[in-house]
């Protein structure tokens, strides 16, 4: 309702100033003519040419050329200025109809009238109706022209007609409409018309001149952005508010010189109220009537405009002053609060407790004005809200705020207050029942001995004792089981075993009384000898002693002199089940506190980013800042900010109010973090962003822009510390979710706080890789070909090549090279990182690319000799060995898993590829008429390797699978080559299972790849493949018929193969197939652990 309401005012004022604008549009465009009188008052002077403001008989505007005789000598500047000007002063509809030029030449010659009719015909601006000329009255000259103008007639190039007299003229042109100089009965006064013009025009000038300033100021208005401090608001109004009374006072004087051009256009009606104006009086009053009109609509415009404008203004005004009053309240409350929260209501006896209540009523005393101040200045955010601020989003939850903190202090009052009384109640609970022991010792200690040696005496000391026991239900605490409920809120352990030491004082008192009474009873009911009894408090003084000063020396010391006797503690069912609801209770208050801090700081993040958009990155579009931008910070608004207005947008909008809706169920949150999982990942393109951003601000950092900026906002960082609150703030979640989890075990929405707390730290890993990423450099290609990042490391690296049967080592053997490694779904990198010199950002590392295998022709085996922490990576048959050693044995055990994965996923994409093509094809049995065939010794070399294998097992293992069915032996997994096992021991433990028995050559398959030929092979049709031993072939494509399509790499042919020849002519020995070959077939047992040190702590390069 309230952005209704911001959106409304907005749009009224938009809609207002649209309005003012388009009226003064109007002005000025409606009086914008070429010229005016006072521009010309010399040249309208001489009076070559006049406007008496006539018309013809089809209302055809008139102007006459009296006589004059130096017409010649007018400059042509000054015939067109006059002429131009007096044909604009009609209206634009009698302009269109127009002009009758009256020429009065009566006094001239014929020279001179030709001479006027050809210069108006090249200077006349207007359209020209007709020339009337009132030709030359001598003889010799009205001859001459009427002879010479039928001669010269088409020269003109208008219509012209001669006239002898005025009486011919006034057939053209109605007398009224005539000056006396020519017949007529109109009175014209040239210098009175020249200042009507002068004035209507300087009137029109100020109209103008005044629609501009209103524009201008308007424009102003409608521009200006609301401050955000009280004062700067304050001052922005009064500016405005003088701007707008000098408008009034421009309006006023304006509106004032309308209307006595006004009264001073309709004088002649009021001397002589038959007076009829003539065309062009009725035009200039229409005109002056016109501009007044104009102005009045103006200023009403304006006038609204500015209303709304000043409204809001004072709300804005009203708003800050609020938000300053709310910050003063908010931390005195604060301040109310913690004062509160750290005070003890814990008491030890009556006089501490009253001690006690006496400092809380201190407190109350002080935290009233604080709750009338939060109240009142609530009740005015309310008195804004229905006074339709257009802020009603911001004052309403501040209200709420307020009225909250208050409830909460004075709730906390109420608890600790009544906690005291009750408290203080049960002190003295105590405390008199206490001192009934000590009066009941003190009685039994009083009575005379000697007295009660006699009957009388005896039933008297009874009845004394009778009477005083009366008094004990009174007194005493009759049922502690009764007293430990009723108090159960305030019992502290001080005050639980007090309550236990007066009941036992209690009961030891009673049991001395109740030895007294029989003993007063023996007495009683038999006289016996005297005899001496012994009193229960040896330490009493004489009986005669104060017993108020016995009471004091006795006090709260009893129980040292009685009975001794405890009861043990009681425990129940009902103890147990109030111990697990008030640890649930306590588990349900840490999740609301989470909660509370998850979405305080949540809308406190959504307040920054807001401030820091439009505090900074709009202010570098403002031209009023432009002056203070170095040039190194234009147009670099992007790279300094990333897509930080993209994570605003998402938080405020979406984020935020999803959040706000688990208020009151803090344990399912977990699902709206899943909910917006895909949305949170922008944080990684302005993480990657962030060190050029860093780079660009420590450019700038001192430029006046960003001071003059900080200084607007009142902050006390700089926009650095701004900058970072994202990178902060998507490691903040984990932490929040991590509490939340811990409060939140056996709860429904457990396993979804789990989920999304694996799926941050999974987003901080990818945010963290992708920064990593991008400071490779020198690698030829696309990293995103590669796949997705599963592990980035820093490791030692040895390598070692085999050339030949050779197996050589590198130079720097025993000084490894240090190699940060990027494992890609599809390729591992081998990088060497270089620490950049600066600070920050600025300091974060580069990697230059050295190597890189593809994951299609990478083997593993999983221990080194000597290390626990190496590892070897190795393809083509280990013609390329790398020894990796990690920092520690769970990282090099994480990175195993996860290569095992990728080799196991592409095992598994082989197999069923393999599977589907194996089930439309049979093979043939393996016999060769054509060729004469030598087997490669596969069984003796496979069975020494196994044996090496077997004794070797313990030591190391490769990727194996011994899982495979026989009808994919040979094929649904790689091993190395004889060589390369006998060298290598210990590198691997596959076994080689081309190394079958002859029989099983028929069980084999065969795959596309590359293979060495160890028997020659003559083709027996033009389309098959003729081989040699030695050479290398590849295997394309099989085709029917048992054939397969194979290339000699050696002589680059193509041809034809039987299967069964293949089967022979082939040795897997020689195979460039090593572990996890070209065709992908690798297996190994996946394992889905992860190092979460290696995973995820790496994104502290990121400094939350």
């Amino acid at each position: 309702m309230a952005l209704n309401r911001v959106s409304l005012l907005c749009h009224d004022i938009t809609r207002l100033w649209l309005q003012l604008k388009m009226m003064t549009d109007g002005i000025l465009q409606s009086e914008d003519g070429p010229l005016c009188a006072a521009e010309i008052g010399s040249e309208l002077q001489k009076q070559f040419a006049i406007r008496p403001g006539g018309r013809g008989m089809n209302g055809n505007p008139v102007i006459v050329l009296p006589e004059f005789p130096d017409f010649s000598e007018l400059e042509e500047e000054e015939v067109q200025n006059v002429l131009g000007y007096l044909s604009n002063i009609p209206s634009v509809a009698a302009s269109a109809v127009g002009f009758i030029l009256v020429i009065d030449r009566r006094l001239d010659r014929w020279a001179a009238v030709r001479a006027t009719l050809l210069r108006i015909a090249g200077s006349f601006p207007g359209n020209l109706h007709l020339v009337l000329v009132l030709r030359p009255t001598t003889l010799l000259q009205r001859t001459l022209s009427d002879f010479l103008f039928k001669y010269n007639r088409d020269e003109f190039k208008m219509k012209v007609v001669m006239l002898s007299s005025v009486t011919e003229l006034h057939a053209y042109i109605d007398p009224g409409q005539l000056t006396t100089e020519l017949g007529g009965t109109q009175e014209y006064r040239h210098d009175s018309w020249i200042s009507h013009r002068t004035a209507i025009e300087a009137f029109a000038l100020m109209v103008k001149t005044t629609a501009q300033t209103l524009q201008a100021f308007g424009t102003e208005l409608a521009e200006t952005e609301l401050p955000n401090d009280a004062e700067a608001t304050t001052n922005l109004l009064h500016t405005h508010t003088l701007k707008k009374d000098k408008m009034t006072e421009d309006l006023q004087v304006a509106q004032s010189q309308g209307g006595q051009l006004l009264e001073c256009i309709n004088e002649p009606l009021q001397t002589d109220p038959e007076y009829i104006m003539t065309s062009d009086e009725l035009e200039n009053l229409a005109t002056v009537q016109r501009l007044l009109g104009q102005l009045d609509e103006t200023e009403t415009a304006f006038d609204e405009f500015w209303e709304r404008h000043r409204t809001k203004l004072e709300q804005c005004l009203q708003l800050r002053h609020f938000e300053q009053h709310f910050r003063e309240v908010r931390a005195h409350l604060d301040v109310t609060s913690e004062r509160l929260s750290g005070f003890s209501e814990v008491s030890v006896s009556p006089a501490h407790a009253e001690h006690v209540l006496r400092e809380l009523s201190g407190h109350e005393d002080k935290a009233c004005d604080a709750l009338d101040h939060a109240l009142s200045l609530a009740c005015e955010g309310d008195r804004l809200i229905d006074n339709s601020h257009y802020a009603e989003d911001s004052i309403r939850p501040k209200c709420s705020e307020l009225r909250g903190v208050c409830e909460e202090i004075s709730s906390t009052l109420r608890s600790k207050k009544s906690f005291l009384l009750r408290a203080m109640e049960l002190h003295h609970a105590l405390e008199k029942a206490s001192q009934w022991c000590e009066d009941g010792i003190f009685l039994l200690a009083s009575q005379p001995v000697d007295r009660c040696q006699s009957q009388d005496g005896a039933e008297a000391a009874l009845q004394e004792l009778e009477r005083y026991l009366d008094t004990a239900p009174l007194h005493t605490i009759a049922d502690r089981s009764a007293i430990c409920c009723q108090y159960e809120a305030v019992l502290t352990t001080q005050l639980r075993d007090q309550v236990e030491r007066v009941f036992q004082k209690q009961i030891s008192v009673q049991e001395m009384f109740e030895k007294r009474r029989v003993s007063l009873k023996k007495l009683a009911a038999k006289q016996t000898r005297p005899v001496q009894p012994v009193a229960p408090r040896p330490e009493v003084k004489s009986p005669l002693s104060s017993p108020n000063q016995q009471r004091k020396e006795r006090r709260y010391s009893a129980d040292n002199t009685i009975c001794k006797k405890v009861e043990p503690p009681i425990h129940n069912d009902g103890t147990r089940h109030a111990s697990l609801s008030e640890e649930e209770e306590n588990l349900a208050v840490l999740r609301r506190h989470v909660m509370n801090e998850l979405l305080e700081t949540e809308r406190a993040y959504v307040e920054e980013l807001l401030c820091v958009l439009e505090g900074y990155a709009a202010e570098m579009d403002n031209p009023a800042m432009a002056h203070l931008i170095p040039s190194t910070l234009l147009s670099k608004k992007v790279v300094l900010f990333g897509n930080m207005s993209e994570i605003y947008q998402f938080h405020k909008r979406t984020f935020l109010k999803e959040l706000e809706a688990y208020t009151d169920c803090p344990e399912l949150v977990g699902h709206c973090f899943l909910e917006r999982m895909k949305d949170l990942q922008i944080y990684e393109a302005y993480c990657q962003n962030k060190p050029r951003s860093e780079s660009l601000w420590r450019q700038c950092s001192d430029c006046a822009f960003f001071q003059e900026c900080q200084k607007k906002l009142e902050h006390k960082l700089g926009l650095d510390s701004y900058l970072l609150k994202p990178v902060q703030r998507i490691t903040k979640y984990q932490l929040l979710l991590k509490e939340l989890l811990k409060y939140s075990k056996g709860c429904d929405g457990c396993d979804d706080l789990q989920q999304a707390l694996s799926s941050i730290l999974g987003i901080l890993k990818a945010v963290n890789d992708s920064m990593h990423l991008i400071a490779i450099t020198g690698y030829e290609g696309n990293l995103s070909d590669l796949g997705r990042l599963l592990m980035q490391g820093s490791f030692s690296v040895w390598t070692e090549h085999k050339k030949g049967h050779a197996k050589v080592k590198d130079l720097a053997r025993f000084k490894p090279m240090q190699r940060h490694l990027f494992l890609h779904e599809k390729a591992l990198l081998f990088c060497k990182r270089r620490e950049e010199n600066g600070e920050g950002y600025e300091k974060a590392p580069s990697y230059s690319f050295k190597h890189s295998l593809s994951m299609t022709a990478v083997g593993i085996t999983e221990s080194a000799k000597g290390d626990n922490k190496k590892f070897e990576v190795w393809c083509n048959s280990r013609d390329e060995v790398f020894i990796v050693q990690a920092p520690t044995p769970e990282i090099k055990t994480s990175w195993l898993n996860e290569i095992r994965k990728v080799l196991t996923q592409q095992l598994k994409a082989c197999r069923d590829a393999s599977q589907q093509k194996s089930s439309d094809s049979v093979f043939p049995s393996p016999t060769s008429n054509s060729s004469s065939i030598s087997l490669s010794p596969f069984r003796s070399s496979g069975q020494k390797n196994q044996k090496k294998q077997e004794e070797k097992k313990a030591e190391t293992s490769s990727v194996s699978d011994s899982s495979s069915s026989p009808k994919h032996k040979g094929w649904t997994k790689a091993s190395l080559s004889v060589d390369a096992s006998e060298e290598n021991d210990g590198y691997s433990s596959s076994e080689d299972p081309m190394n079958s028995d002859p029989e099983d050559e028929a069980g084999r398959k065969l795959a596309p790849g590359k293979y060495t030929v160890v028997a020659d092979c003559e083709k027996a049709g033009p389309q098959e493949l003729s081989v040699k031993s030695g050479d290398i072939v590849q295997l394309i494509r099989e085709g029917e018929e048992g054939q397969w399509f194979v290339k000699n790499l050696r002589s680059s042919q193509e041809g034809w193969v039987a299967t069964a020849n293949l089967l022979s002519l082939i040795s897997k020995s020689k195979s460039s197939q090593s572990l996890s070959s070209s065709d992908g077939s690798v297996s190994g047992n996946l394992s889905t652990s992860s190092s979460c040190s290696e995973t995820y702590t790496s994104f502290s390069d990121i400094k939350p």
